[in-house]
């Protein structure tokens, strides 16, 4: 195949258009049934959804596929993409299934799975599933009439889900005496979230929780802080916490209206848990984005900052092979792979209102430890997209760009796993020259790509 049939996150796309279409995904149910179905589990699977209107149709679709294929499908209903990876694990089911476009508008969607660990696939495990897929010759392996799947749906999915979550939390501590604004982005946390954090005792003021199936990111969640922090100025909160569609990465605020990225974010705990003596090797796993302030800030702890490419699942494997328990990304993606397998923004919030907690201290205070380069990005609308050391100009320029920049300053190529768009970044010491460099080099992108 040219191109990856699956992007960096599972397959997505816009709905009723290939490849986000119900055909496709009852051949991609049947496919990943016939890889998964094996060992003795009774060939389980969990599908969780957020709430788009499209997740019935995929549901709808993908179930008909596993149970063709031999698998026992579990329904959750809208669930975050993190409680379905803890569930599979917890059910001992052979894949997990989330179906959610996490911050796309509501016209996208998109198929992720689990293994039986909870953890997402490996390119290669996914590359199998997408020869068959694609293959329209493919001859199915279907078992006998008596061995296809039964579809169920579980009725305490989200209760199961949110007592695991405040396992995580310190027993002795609660959330008593704390105002906190949460934006569930009128997605898959909407119910889950605000319940959680009551239970533990805190004033809830929720925003995003009436999902209507078109409504899902719109003008609110992650992508929108801006609406959570107005709320925590307006009521006079302790904290904002704005989750995506399907919540699995946060962006907090603090008790100002400030908009904290998980660059800050996770300083504030890898710090914590370097005290705590939770941080083996002294490693923080971050991408290829993270800000060039969050490599210094570990240096200066005594630590390492290991980069990876764009993506959290390869935060996660890069944690895995170098025993790393701590990383995430920029975009607020936090992993605690002590508590979970994947980015989970509501396991993310419970530690950062513990550290405020252990530290009896306003986020604010605890956020001034990292102050972060001026960073720039843009992206550029392409026709072409070809290796970047084909275009010498493309070359000359970052060259250029980065001498000036020296050590203090980096730049970043890189083109979008989703999207006809090359993505630029430019980080330095002097916000206008960052900025001017980045314009520059968009420039010349747009030519050369055209």
């Amino acid at each position: 195949m040219a191109e990856r049939f699956f992007g960096t996150d599972g397959l997505r796309g816009t709905v009723n258009k290939k490849p986000m279409t119900a055909d496709i995904a009852l051949r991609l149910g049947i496919a990943a049934g016939i890889r998964f179905r094996q060992g003795e589990n009774g060939h389980r699977v969990v599908i969780g959804k957020d709430t788009r209107l499209s997740g019935y149709m995929l549901e709808s679709a993908l179930t008909a596929g596993l149970c063709a294929a031999g698998m026992h499908v579990i329904m959750t209903g809208p669930l975050p993409t993190p409680a379905i990876s803890f569930l599979t694990r917890n059910m001992r089911a052979d894949l997990g299934v989330v179906i959610s476009a996490s911050h796309n508008p509501f016209y996208d969607n998109g198929i992720k799975f689990f293994d039986a660990e909870g953890y997402k696939l490996l390119d290669e495990t996914e590359n199998e599933i997408a020869e068959m897929v694609l293959n329209n010759d493919m001859e199915w392996p279907y078992p006998e009439a008596a061995a296809i799947g039964r579809a169920t749906k579980i009725e305490d999915a989200g209760g199961r889900y949110i007592v695991y979550t405040k396992s995580c939390f310190p027993p002795h501590m609660t959330l008593q005496g704390l105002r906190i604004v949460v934006d569930c982005a009128n997605g898959a946390a909407y119910k889950v979230a605000p319940l959680a954090l009551e239970e533990l005792g805190a004033e809830v003021f929720r925003i995003g929780t009436t999902p209507n199936g078109t409504n899902i990111n719109d003008h609110c969640g992650s992508l929108h802080p801006k609406v959570v922090a107005a709320k925590v100025r307006e009521v006079r909160a302790d904290v904002g916490l704005a989750l995506d569609g399907d919540a699995d990465r946060l962006i907090v605020v603090d008790e100002h209206g400030k908009i904290l990225d998980g660059d800050q974010l996770m300083a504030i705990c890898a710090q914590a848990m370097l005290k705590r003596g939770e941080l083996p090797g002294k490693m923080l796993v971050a991408t290829v984005m993270s800000n060039l302030a969050l490599e210094i800030f570990m240096q200066e702890q005594g630590g390492q900052l290991i980069r990876t490419k764009v993506g959290d699942r390869y935060v996660v494997e890069c944690m895995r092979q170098n025993g790393a328990m701590f990383g995430g990304e920029q975009s607020g993606h936090l992993i605690f792979r002590n508590l979970s397998t994947t980015g989970d923004g509501l396991l993310a919030a419970l530690q950062i209102l513990r550290i405020m907690r252990e530290k009896d201290q306003p986020l604010s205070k605890m956020a001034s430890l990292l102050t972060l380069f001026p960073q720039k990005l843009v992206n550029v609308q392409i026709q072409k997209r070809l290796p970047f050391e084909e275009r010498p100009a493309i070359g000359e320029t970052i060259a250029a760009i980065e001498e000036a920049l020296g050590k203090r300053g980096r730049v970043l190529l890189r083109y979008s796993g989703t999207e006809p768009l090359c993505r630029i970044m430019v980080e330095g010491e002097n916000e206008s020259l960052v900025s001017q460099y980045a314009d520059d080099l968009s420039e010349v992108v747009a030519r050369e790509l055209r």
